[in-house]
């Protein structure tokens, strides 16, 4: 556009807008006191609603702290030729490590000594005036030295207290004395919708803000703990750092990413506060955690199933195994039981349980309620002691002895062949009865059924023999689904068999 153009299309603009001025001058004055005013009353309202960050900077950020790890490695690079800090990214958030060439292999070379080498990168704050500062205890795992750097700029060699990888939680400890500590916030009065910020060293990037809400509380991942869900940025070198509400108070440790691609993906997961200072206290008493067991494997109970074994809605933790010499199984709990509440308190999801058994201190007798065959009963039992990496024992799979079978028309309109278990296929599942599935066709196989699967029980009546499934099948309402009581090895489950129509 030349000059002229540019001048004349700048005197329309202003000759529209003296007369759009001259038009409104025209306008009733109540009409002119009411819409001008209108858009700068909304206006600061929703500036008003924004959150402003610079006084939380400042009141927190001297709490965070930068955690650098080293170990000592023979020196030598590794395969992928990937930076130490984008390895500890991949295998952290299990994001599969590319396949980059790799690079050209040397001459072998006689075996060097150990060198101290720069591992990894992440955050963490401080607890208390006197040194003791909390992290991810997968920031600091396999670590021969801690370092410690507050923001401004000194640094300590750290003593690392205690790790718990359980809920990744670890405590380390600074020599100094009169730090700032960060206020714990209450996890309870956190809500949905809430605005939250996070302060870190993403990538190394020392005291990074970033901020976002909370998109979820009590998020199950597979973790022992319930996290909290927030759309704050994320990234590695986050880990371990804090995440704070708009009082300025630490409300949780940030531990997670949810991604796809291995970039941040506005999911991440924060460790809520109270389980945090739970696992701190015993830490730094003990090095170390205690949780109570009781010796089950659990799953989730569907609306299927609940409705199906007259549980009436989907609560509890479906009891699939029993560990053998457990608490549960000394307290009379069975595969297949739904565990309804602990110490008086309902089980909304099968994950709130070993949440509570863990907080139980080991040796103490608790009320436990199960939901069997149509029927609650309570039972004490005494919780046991967690001890790493414990194994269910696994049962030898049912052999394919000779044994009588069932030819009746109910269990073949079904797809199921069965058969007696024999006294050493008993003996070896630990069980008193059933019978053993060997065929499974039709309805029985969409449903999941195969061979060698352990029938326990028919539409909530237990079946300890050939005669006793029979019986239990003729009685069952064919127009609806069946509920089947199946062990498979170690672990049992309902399956429903929808006849066809």
């Amino acid at each position: 556009m030349s000059h002229t153009s540019w001048s004349s299309a700048r005197s329309c603009v202003l000759a529209s807008f003296m007369a759009a001025a001259s038009v409104g001058a025209s306008l009733p004055a109540s009409a002119l006191a009411q819409a001008p005013a209108a858009l700068p009353s909304a206006a600061a309202a929703a500036v008003r609603g924004l959150p402003d960050f610079t006084d939380l900077v400042e009141q927190v950020g001297p709490s965070v702290v930068n955690i650098r790890t080293s170990e000592k490695v023979a020196s030598r690079g590794n395969a992928s030729g990937m930076d130490e800090d984008m390895l500890e990214f991949f295998r952290r958030f299990g994001v599969p490590i590319p396949n980059l060439p790799q690079r050209p292999q040397r001459p072998q070379q006689p075996q060097q000594p150990e060198e101290e080498q720069p591992r990894g990168v992440g955050s963490g704050f401080i607890l208390t005036q006197d040194g003791y500062v909390m992290t991810n205890a997968h920031v600091i795992e396999g670590a021969s030295e801690v370092i410690v750097t507050l923001t401004d700029k000194r640094e300590f060699k750290a003593k690392v207290i205690g790790a718990d990888k359980r809920t990744d939680v670890a405590v380390v400890k600074i020599e100094a004395r009169g730090l700032p500590a960060v206020k714990v916030g209450d996890v309870n009065r956190l809500k949905v919708g809430e605005w939250v910020m996070a302060i870190g060293s993403p990538f190394g990037l020392e005291n990074s803000v970033t901020a976002g809400i909370v998109s979820a509380k009590q998020r199950d991942t597979g973790e022992y703990i319930p996290f909290i869900q927030t759309d704050v940025a994320i990234n590695p070198g986050n880990s371990g750092g804090p995440l704070i509400n708009l009082r300025g108070e630490v409300v949780g440790i940030n531990s997670q990413i949810y991604s796809r691609s291995g970039g941040f993906m506005g999911i991440s997961f924060a460790i809520p506060m109270d389980e945090a200072i739970r696992v701190s206290d015993q830490l730094r008493v003990s090095g170390r955690v205690t949780r109570g067991r009781i010796g089950v494997q659990i799953g989730a109970v569907t609306k299927d199933v609940a409705e199906s074994i007259g549980l009436g809605k989907p609560q509890g933790a479906l009891v699939s195994a029993v560990e053998a010499g457990s608490p549960a199984e000394k307290a009379g709990i069975e595969a297949g039981d739904v565990i309804t509440r602990y110490e008086g308190k309902p089980i909304e999801k099968f994950g709130d349980l070993p949440r509570m058994v863990g907080n139980t201190k080991p040796g103490t007798k608790s009320a436990i309620t199960v939901f069997r065959r149509g029927s609650a009963r309570d039972l004490s039992i005494t919780i046991a002691e967690v001890e790493p990496d414990e194994k269910v024992q696994t049962a030898a799979v049912p052999g394919k002895d000779e044994a009588p079978k069932s030819s009746s028309a109910a269990a073949q309109q079904l797809g199921l062949g069965v058969a007696e278990l024999t006294e050493a296929q008993k003996k070896d599942l630990k069980i008193k009865g059933g019978v053993r599935v060997v065929t499974a066709e039709g309805a029985a196989a969409r449903a999941g059924l195969r061979e060698g699967d352990v029938l326990l029980a028919v539409a909530n009546t237990e079946i300890t023999n050939l005669k006793g499934f029979e019986a239990a099948l003729a009685k069952a309402d064919k127009a609806k689904p069946i509920n089947l009581l199946v062990r498979r090895g170690e672990w049992a489950q309902y399956v429903l068999i929808r006849p066809a129509r």
